[in-house]
């Protein structure tokens, strides 16, 4: 996915939504929030901490609210993209212009930032156990380098690496990703290290 570092990049480098983008953009700028681009996406934040973002794809765009689970939804729009994985992010998916309520996205927008106020916040789950997938363990011992470096690294990026593995479905997308990372392992990187 490409990373952008402006909102208009963003808007002109999705293949479609264009105008449904800039609508949503100017719902939330007329809010209290402040526009940013993170992880190469609009994100719009209060006080400095992450509210919500907007994003593309090809069947639907749409709105992320990073504590959305926290949100009342009266609506029943929103929906965990990652259930059993993702607890506090939400999201709210549009088909079209016409789906676009300003008010009822103001209203949304409103909550959360009261929410915010009042220090309301779905934290991770910190301490859970490290579990490297097999095919990283077979693939770290065929390696010394990676192995040393891999027990030097936080267990933060040890856990992003192990995700990475564990989350593809498919063998071949396993073995893809153990031969891109192997090298970033041995230098001591961490896999979303560029992104930081």
């Amino acid at each position: 996915m490409k990373r952008f570092k402006t909102v208009d990049e963003f808007i002109d480098g999705c293949e479609s939504w264009h105008e449904e983008l800039k609508r949503l953009r100017e719902i939330l700028l007329s809010t209290e929030l402040e526009e940013t681009v993170k992880w190469g996406a609009p994100c719009y934040t209060y006080q400095g901490k992450n509210l919500v973002g907007i994003g593309a794809f090809k069947s639907y765009f749409g709105l992320w609210f990073f504590q959305g689970g926290l949100l009342s939804d009266p609506e029943g729009v929103l929906i965990n993209a990652q259930d059993g994985k993702t607890k506090a992010m939400r999201q709210w998916r549009f088909n079209s212009k016409k789906e676009i309520k300003s008010r009822t996205i103001k209203a949304y927008v409103k909550e959360g930032i009261r929410l915010q106020i009042e220090g309301h916040e779905i934290k991770p789950e910190r301490g859970k156990p490290l579990t490297v997938p097999p095919e990283l363990k077979q693939a770290l011992a065929r390696n010394k380098t990676a192995s040393i470096a891999f027990e030097g690294l936080s267990q933060g990026k040890q856990r992003e690496y192990a995700d990475y593995i564990t989350d593809a479905k498919r063998d071949a997308t396993k073995a893809s990703r153990i031969e891109k990372i192997v090298p970033m392992i041995a230098n001591g990187q961490g896999l979303n290290d560029k992104y930081r």
